[in-house]
């Protein structure tokens, strides 16, 4: 069961929900029913550690920025 953000189109509110499947999503502020699907980005945790996400060895030179797209460095 995913969790959506959206915008409702008559008050403005911005708010997240957990929807299941074939729910009508209403706003929690106004409760009307036109609503925008917002773009939100996932959000995952990088480590170095066992069992974390692999973090790419091409990092850049050490003269750039201390984190760049697929490049952390601690």
């Amino acid at each position: 069961m995913p969790i959506f953000e959206y915008a409702c189109s008559a008050c403005q509110h911005e708010f997240e929900l957990l929807v299941r499947n074939g729910e009508q999503v209403k706003c929690p502020d106004c409760g009307a029913g036109e609503l925008e699907k917002l773009l939100s980005a996932p959000a995952a945790h990088a480590t170095r550690t066992a069992g974390g996400l692999p973090i790419s060895n091409a990092c850049p030179p050490s003269d750039a920025p201390r984190c760049s797209p697929g490049c952390c460095r601690m």
